[in-house]
C-alpha cells in the first residue's frame, strides 16, 4: 500500500484499545458476577472505552452485564459496538435456548432492539452483521439494506461487518458502504491474512478497522503446551512458531504478548484493538502490555524471522 489513507467514515474517534466481552459472557469458562464489574471497571480507568459485545456472547449476558456495570464503573461516554443477524430464542423456562439466523430486516431489528434492552440504550455507535460468511444472497437483499436505514434513523452511528476471514470481509468492503470491519485473528504475529487484501482496500476506502484476536485464542499470550488456537489446541507447528516468536521477545526483554497486542497497530488502517478480557488482572496486564516499549530492532529481527512483515514496518507512522 502506498500513499495516506482515505479519510475515516466513522463520525467518531474509535480509541486505540477496547475491552471485548465474549470472556464476560462464559468463553471458555463461567465468569462471576464480581469479576465481570471489577473487569469493566478496570477497563474504564486503563482508557479502555470501547466495548465491543455481541447477543451470542452468553445468550445475551455480556450486553446485560455491560448494561449494568458501566455506569457504577464510571464509564460515562463509551464507544459501544454489538452485532446483529442472530437471534436468541431462550426456552419456555427462561433459562438459554438455541441461537438461529434471521438476516431479515424483521429480524435485524428485532435482534438490535432486544440488544438495546440488555444494554439499557436506545442507540447503539456500531452494529456489526456478525459472521455473515455464508449468506452473502441474504446480506444482499436484506441484511445491508436493513442495517443501513437503522443508521440513517439515528439508531446506529456506524455499521459494518464482524468476521473471522478477511476474503469474504473484503467482499463486502468492496460491495456495500460499510463505515467499520471487525476482523478477528487475521492479523497476527502468526496470521497475516488480512494484509493482502482486507486492509489495503479499507485504507482505499476509508473504512475503519478494528482488530480482535491478537493472540489467536490465547497462544500468543502463553505459548505452552495445551494452548489453544484459533479456538482448539494448538497444532505442533503453530506452538513451535509461537515458541520461536517468544524466544525473540524474551531476548530484548520484551513479553510476547506485548508485541501481540501492538503488531496491529503498526498499519496504518488499524483504528483499534479489542482484546478480550475476564479479569481485572488481564485487563491492567493489556494495557501496559499496550504500552510497554518495543525496540525497533526487535520489530527487525521478528520481520527477519517472518512475524512481521516487512511493508509494516516501512509504513509505519506517527
Amino acid at each position: 500500500m502506498t500513499g495516506r489513507p482515505a479519510a475515516k467514515r466513522l463520525p467518531f474517534t474509535l480509541p486505540r484499545l477496547g475491552l471485548g466481552t465474549a470472556p464476560l459472557g462464559g468463553l471458555f469458562e463461567a465468569v462471576g458476577d464480581e469479576d465481570a464489574a471489577a473487569t469493566i471497571e478496570a477497563a474504564g480507568a486503563a482508557g479502555m472505552t470501547y466495548f465491543d459485545t455481541a447477543p451470542r456472547y452468553g445468550h445475551g449476558l455480556a450486553e446485560r452485564r455491560l448494561g449494568r456495570l458501566l455506569a457504577p464503573a464510571g464509564v460515562t461516554d463509551p464507544v459501544i459496538s454489538t452485532k446483529t443477524g442472530w437471534l436468541l430464542r431462550p426456552r419456555p423456562d427462561g433459562s438459554p435456548g438455541e441461537v438461529i439466523t434471521d438476516w431479515t430486516e424483521r429480524g435485524i431489528r428485532e435482534s438490535l432492539e432486544s440488544s438495546l434492552t440488555r444494554l439499557g440504550r436506545t442507540s447503539i455507535d456500531i452494529l456489526y452483521l456478525h459472521d455473515p460468511d455464508d449468506y452473502p444472497d441474504e446480506i444482499r437483499r436484506t441484511a445491508y439494506p436493513a442495517v443501513r436505514r437503522l443508521r440513517d434513523e439515528g439508531l446506529v452511528r456506524a455499521i459494518g461487518f464482524g468476521m473471522n476471514h478477511s476474503g469474504p470481509l473484503a467482499s463486502y468492503v468492496a460491495d456495500f458502504e460499510v463505515d467499520v470491519v471487525l476482523i478477528a485473528g487475521r492479523l497476527t504475529l502468526l496470521d497475516h491474512e488480512a494484509l493482502t487484501t482486507l486492509l489495503p482496500l479499507c485504507a482505499r476506502t476509508g473504512t475503519a478497522v478494528v482488530v480482535g484476536g491478537v493472540f489467536n485464542t490465547g497462544l500468543l499470550a502463553d505459548p505452552a503446551p495445551g494452548a489453544m488456537f484459533n479456538y482448539r489446541q494448538a497444532p505442533a507447528e503453530a506452538l513451535e512458531r509461537a515458541r520461536q516468536c517468544r524466544a525473540l521477545c524474551d531476548a530484548y526483554g520484551v513479553p510476547i504478548h506485548a508485541v501481540a497486542v501492538q503488531f496491529p497497530l503498526l498499519h496504518p488502517a488499524v483504528d483499534s484493538v479489542v482484546l478480550g478480557c475476564r479479569s481485572a488482572a488481564q485487563v491492567t496486564a493489556n494495557a501496559a502490555a499496550a504500552r510497554f516499549p518495543v525496540p525497533d530492532e526487535l520489530w527487525q529481527r521478528l520481520a527477519r524471522a517472518g512475524f512481521v512483515p516487512g511493508q509494516l514496518l516501512e509504513q509505519r507512522v506517527g
